[in-house]
């Protein structure tokens, strides 16, 4: 008994570890891809760069101050609320008593700008296990260059059990970014830049999910 409970310890440590990792990785990857102090653009990000999150990963677009829809998703997304969540709100995996702290922090994303990271709860009930996740939104520039979109992760830690999943926010943290220009940055010409994740393309078939036996794949909104 106390083997199995040591082994459930570290096989719970292990995923936490690999959680921080990709996470880690996720925000990687989004520095590499910016021009000096500037944020990446929308086109520029390449799924084969988040391969590990792609089941969590999202694309969303502001709509309107604190107002932000998800244009591509992950299918993890899907699963936390038991329907399709393309073209819906970041909100509806809130619950309605914390869905104006998250409208406050959405516009610390696009409007300083600045990277936002939120540590979520929901608490169990019938059905429901205690689930508790990291959301993660990066802004990016919309090809006309106005900072309009978001890179974007949910990772999620237990079973989801009966959905649909709504989160309460227990913490959050807000990291401003300085764009002003770097004197002297030199610009490098002629770098052949990946296929961005176009909004007309086919799903993107990665790597297994953190949670689930699905595939991953990002989808579009029509």
């Amino acid at each position: 008994m106390q083997e199995e409970m040591m082994s459930e310890k570290v096989s719970r440590l292990k995923k936490s570890k690999s959680r921080d990792r990709n996470i880690a990785a996720f925000y990687d990857y989004w520095q590499s891809m910016r021009h000096g102090t500037d944020v990446p653009r929308r086109s520029e990000i390449d799924p084969r760069g988040i391969e590990t999150l792609l089941a969590n990963a999202f694309i969303a677009e502001k709509i309107a101050p604190g107002l932000a829809r998800m244009r591509i998703a992950g299918t993890h997304l899907s699963d936390l609320l038991g329907m399709e969540v393309r073209g819906m709100p970041i909100s509806a995996f809130m619950t309605p008593a914390h869905r104006d702290e998250l409208a406050g922090l959405l516009v610390d994303v696009f409007e300083r700008p600045a990277m936002l990271q939120i540590e979520l709860v929901s608490p169990g009930h019938m059905g429901k296990p205690a689930l508790t996740g990291t959301l993660v939104m990066l802004p990016l520039r919309s090809d006309l260059g106005d900072i309009s979109r978001a890179l974007g992760c949910l990772i999620t830690k237990g079973p989801i059990g009966r959905t649909p999943r709504r989160f309460e926010i227990a913490a959050h943290k807000i990291t401003p970014l300085d764009l002003s220009p770097v004197s002297g940055l030199m610009q490098t010409a002629g770098i052949a830049q990946p296929a961005g994740m176009a909004e007309e393309a086919r799903p993107f078939n990665g790597t297994a999910p953190l949670t689930g036996s699905e595939r991953p794949y990002l989808r579009l909104v029509k």
